[in-house]
């Protein structure tokens, strides 16, 4: 296949960027220009990357149960090999440009362009890990394979890590003939400084992801953190799209009858107080009222109540909801989730008072990031059921909280196995083709079809990645 070119429209101008042709692409374009420009990369990228971030989560987000379909029997609901052939294919798109604009960019000086690029490789990378384990990455993305083999599991982790300290060399060099540009650079516009933090927080976030491997260090996941975000100001956000931002798509191709994103009971339940206790003023930030005027979710692989168009159960909103309003941001990386990986580690670390202020700081920052009320966000805070005491936090207690501002983000998922799926009243989706919850996604039919000698056998999608283990 030939990649597309694509255009973004960043502040009322266009422009134009194009992909080199990868392992991906059978033909050659002759329009494709062989080393497009560093900052048409640039743009593409930043915007692509937040795209992998939605993507993934799209369908994760049925796994992890903040979503359920409302038709019954649902693949993704239910544990079904579903066939992403389209994540995979748009990811590597993705990846394939952040390859050539990391090495345009070491060609000419651009060092900081360079830094950039490795944090999105990485950040890219170590996605698409936890959702598949093994992937083509050595041999993927300078053209030089049609059929790459499979990096190992862990051998892809252990290069998004070295990506990762790549990526932060190259950003504090002070010899680079050129700097980010602010209107190209759709994540942290221009601040070599911000990518900094945010390879820190990734950085964070992965090594906190082997919390069940014996080589796990708390120390190391804090010192990262040290280096990562101090405010939501910080947060790696796309908030420049071409259309709609995607959820808000979601949201509207609801409000006109084209069902898409509704709720699943489990997140419901977990907000609207009724397995908890306590209402979270976060939902009705995030979800629609039913004609009851409560908020009811849909069962995972049960589908939905009534016609769909009566309003019996509720699904994300055009108008009120942070994650699919009208210029909604897509959320890739936070302060809040720095917060709670702070809390967890902590915690494994038996520091219980740091483990508690990180708790309740992760709380309050998703709830300004959300626009709660202070008094609404501080009710909840100081409720009983929330405010424990740092002698009766628990680890079920922080990782309900990281849950629910995770919201969305196909890094929930990740959280959810590490745990085992021990989460307060998860179940398994009705219907479900698997004896126990999934672990894993198929390899998509593209790699199946042209990649075979290749691709790495899975016995069931309830096999474990090897951080899951």
């Amino acid at each position: 296949m030939k990649k597309l070119i694509l255009y973004i429209t960043s502040f009322g101008l266009l422009t134009a960027f194009a992909a080199c042709k990868k392992y991906l692409d059978v033909n050659e374009n002759p329009n494709i220009a062989v080393n497009p420009p560093i900052n048409g990369l640039l743009a593409s990228t930043t915007y692509n990357t937040g795209y992998t971030v939605y993507r993934t989560g799209d369908f994760t987000s049925y796994f992890a149960q903040y979503l359920a379909s409302p038709s019954a029997g649902s693949g993704t609901d239910t544990y079904d090999e579903v066939d992403y052939t389209s994540t995979w294919t748009g990811v590597y798109n993705t990846m394939s440009d952040l390859y050539d604009l990391a090495h345009a960019a070491d060609s000419v000086g651009a060092f900081q362009h360079a830094g950039a690029a490795r944090v999105m490789m990485a950040l890219n990378l170590s996605i698409i890990n936890g959702i598949w384990g093994a992937v083509p990455y050595s041999e993927a993305l300078s053209g030089n394979y049609i059929q790459p083999h499979y990096d190992t599991d862990k051998g892809i982790y252990d290069t998004c890590l070295s990506l990762i300290n790549q990526g932060i060399a190259s950003l504090e060099r002070t010899d680079g003939k050129i700097l980010l540009d602010a209107t190209k650079d759709l994540l942290h516009h221009g601040s070599a400084d911000a990518w900094k933090k945010s390879a820190y927080a990734l950085k964070a976030r992965l090594l906190n992801r082997t919390s069940k491997k014996t080589d796990y260090s708390p120390a190391n996941v804090l010192a990262a953190l040290g280096q990562a975000y101090t405010g939501n100001t910080d947060d790696m956000q796309l908030t420049q799209f071409q259309s709609r931002s995607p959820w808000n798509q979601a949201a509207f191709n609801n409000d006109n009858n084209s069902l898409d994103a509704w709720l699943s009971t489990h997140f419901v339940a977990a907000t609207n107080d009724s397995t908890f206790g306590v209402f979270d003023p976060r939902l009705p930030l995030i979800a629609t009222l039913t004609k009851f005027g409560d908020y009811r979710g849909t069962i995972n692989g049960a589908g939905r109540i009534g016609s769909g168009t009566d309003a019996e159960e509720s699904y994300l909103s055009s108008s009120t909801g942070f994650y699919s309003k009208g210029g909604a941001p897509l959320l890739i990386i936070t302060y809040a989730e720095c917060k709670f990986i702070q809390s967890e580690a902590a915690f494994r670390a038996g520091d219980r008072a740091t483990a508690y202020a990180a708790y309740l700081d992760g709380i309050r920052a998703h709830m300004d990031k959300l626009g709660v009320s202070t008094a609404n966000r501080d009710a909840y805070v100081n409720n009983p059921v929330v405010s424990v005491g740092a002698v009766n936090l628990t680890l079920a207690l922080i990782m309900k909280e990281k849950y629910v501002a995770m919201f969305l983000n196909p890094e929930a998922w990740t959280d959810i196995r590490r745990m085992d799926y021990q989460y307060t009243d998860f179940k398994m989706p009705q219907n479900a083709v698997l004896p126990t919850f999934i672990r894993r996604v198929a390899y998509p039919t593209s790699e199946v079809t042209k990649n075979s000698g290749n691709v790495p056998a899975v016995g069931a999608l309830s096999d474990k990645l090897w951080w899951d283990q």
